[in-house]
């Protein structure tokens, strides 16, 4: 009897400690991941900053040999323009004149900047319908200067952008009104760009890029 009720003693005070002792914490259940990664408006712009001026290296390029007395890949320059046709004027410009410049504009921020990119848009618009036209090597010396105009142009267009627009913009912005232009941006990239969207631009440069000889990065470096 005297073992029995110690038994029972240890089973009682065992079960107490038990009860007594927190309760083991649930596993955490992995968040579900995203299969597209959000990009915010002001990043989505500055991509295709990225491939204008990819194009605008081999701009710089195509108006040095056609100085030179040099005949550059005409047909890769064509495909050029065709992409900063597409790619900038038609779906970059028309998303900032349509979202952005009318919002900096409506709450009176840097207006004068707003109306100066306005200008340049139009200015280049007419530059590369002259390049296209020069594309067939009818005139090397006025399309290698228009090549020149048109990155004279753009690298401090974009530099602005980049560094004082878009800043002012995503400051202005609320996070709510940011993530959703963001969404809007991209169903425009794919109405205007189709699938390959972004990626295609990226890939249809380096083809042109290997066309013109600077397939490889590395050839650029200093040594």
């Amino acid at each position: 009897m005297d073992r029995n009720r110690r038994e029972l003693l240890a089973g009682m005070g065992a079960g107490l400690l038990f009860t007594t002792l927190p309760a083991a914490a649930a596993p955490k259940k992995a968040k579900p991941q995203k299969t597209d990664e959000e990009v915010a408006p002001a990043e989505d712009l500055m991509r295709e900053h990225g491939v204008l001026r990819r194009v605008m290296f081999l701009y710089d390029e195509a108006a040095r040999q056609l100085e030179g007395g040099e005949k550059p890949p005409l047909d890769a320059l064509s495909s050029g323009t065709s992409i900063v046709r597409r790619v900038i004027e038609q779906y970059h410009e028309k998303l900032e004149e349509d979202f952005v410049f009318p919002r900096l504009e409506k709450a009176k921020k840097l207006a004068d900047l707003t109306a100066t990119l306005r200008r340049q848009h139009e200015a280049g618009r007419t530059v590369t319908a002259n390049i296209v036209r020069l594309c067939d090597g009818s005139d090397a010396k006025n399309l290698a200067t228009l090549l020149r105009v048109f990155n004279r142009m753009y690298r401090p267009h974009a530099a602005r952008e980049d560094t004082v627009l878009f800043p002012a913009f995503h400051d202005l912005l609320g996070g709510k009104a940011y993530r959703e232009l963001g969404e809007k941006f991209e169903d425009e990239e794919k109405k205007q760009l189709g699938s390959e969207g972004f990626e295609g631009a990226v890939a249809q440069v380096a083809r042109l890029e290997e066309q013109f000889g600077f397939g490889d990065l590395d050839q650029f470096t200093p040594r």
